[in-house]
């Protein structure tokens, strides 16, 4: 692994994939090389035209590039439903679920759920679920990666306060998302292990990379000054998307991936380098806080993993 860069991506010919958020960030780069190496991608996007243009871009920087746009909004739980209906294609082989929020000022999803949690986690909870059967099917080499952040150490997750009525704080609503990425990375890796099923599930992170999350809240707020400071933070400390997008690759194609692993960037020079196994918070390990998660999941989102038993 050390050294691993996009140049060491296997053959990904005849495979398919779907990257949520993929117009922009991590997910472009991701789908990009993706593409590149002759995987047939889906881009996953909430607009369409930043998707159409996001193809165009790729198709552009990887001529031949077999890539089409889908459109899928995480905080509508209606519209994950409707692309895993409407999904163009009858092979999954891998499914990355890169799109998220962060830091936001207080939202709800069209379904009222706390904004980053059910972007960041109840809505790739319910896609992951809904095209589970493909990636079932898919055979050997079929996985699916979710993107959390080194942030996942700062929350924990409380399945009795997922809508944090009882005072909302951005950080810690951001944090906790994350760590239910990696809660629910880590059930599906034990279901899939007692099912027996060949599918994988890893989850990675990318360090501070330099793209467009960190500022959004920023804009979205109109607080020119914080928006400022971001930008300074992404030019001088962060790296850059393409090797933020490394640890997501990685989890995505290398050799020797193996169930409920964490890829990231190594803890030295602020979080920025190669790909590596990351240290994780430990409660992000627990079968019981798993098992609460998944079931505080199934009932909110309505999907339930048929394949599997607990």
């Amino acid at each position: 692994m050390k050294g691993w860069t996009a140049s060491d991506i296997p053959d990904q010919t005849g495979r398919t994939a779907v990257v949520t958020g993929a117009n922009s960030g991590l997910g472009y780069i991701t789908a990009r090389e993706l593409a590149r190496r002759g995987a047939h991608v889906v881009l996953a996007c909430r607009d369409d035209t930043r998707g159409a243009e996001a193809a165009q871009r790729i198709r552009a920087q990887a001529p031949g590039a077999d890539v089409r746009v889908a459109p899928l909004d995480l905080a509508d739980l209606t519209s994950v439903r409707a692309f895993a209906a409407e999904y163009p294609g009858d092979r999954l082989d891998l499914l990355i679920n890169n799109a998220g929020v962060m830091a936001l000022p207080h939202r709800r999803t069209a379904d009222g759920f706390e904004m980053q949690f059910g972007v960041n986690h109840l809505g790739h909870f319910a896609l992951t679920g809904l095209l589970l059967p493909k990636l079932l099917e898919a055979g050997p080499g079929a996985r699916v990666v979710t993107v959390s952040s080194f942030l996942h150490m700062l929350g924990t997750v409380d399945p009795r306060g997922l809508n944090m009525e009882r005072g909302y704080r951005r950080w810690a609503a951001y944090a906790r998302s994350k760590s239910a990425n990696l809660l629910f990375t880590h059930e599906l890796a034990r279901r899939l292990r007692t099912a027996g099923s060949r599918l994988v599930a890893a989850a990675a992170h990318p360090g501070y990379a330099s793209t467009n999350l960190p500022t959004a809240a920023a804009k979205m707020e109109g607080r020119r000054a914080l928006e400022r400071f971001m930008e300074i933070g992404n030019r001088f400390f962060a790296q850059s998307p393409d090797q933020g997008a490394l640890p997501t690759l990685y989890a995505a194609t290398g050799p020797d991936v193996r169930q409920d692993d964490f890829f990231g960037p190594p803890l030295q020079g602020l979080w920025r380098g190669s790909p590596v196994r990351s240290a994780r918070a430990k409660w992000t390990l627990s079968d019981r806080a798993g098992r609460g998660l998944w079931a505080a999941s199934e009932r909110l989102t309505g999907v339930r993993y048929e394949a599997f038993t607990s």
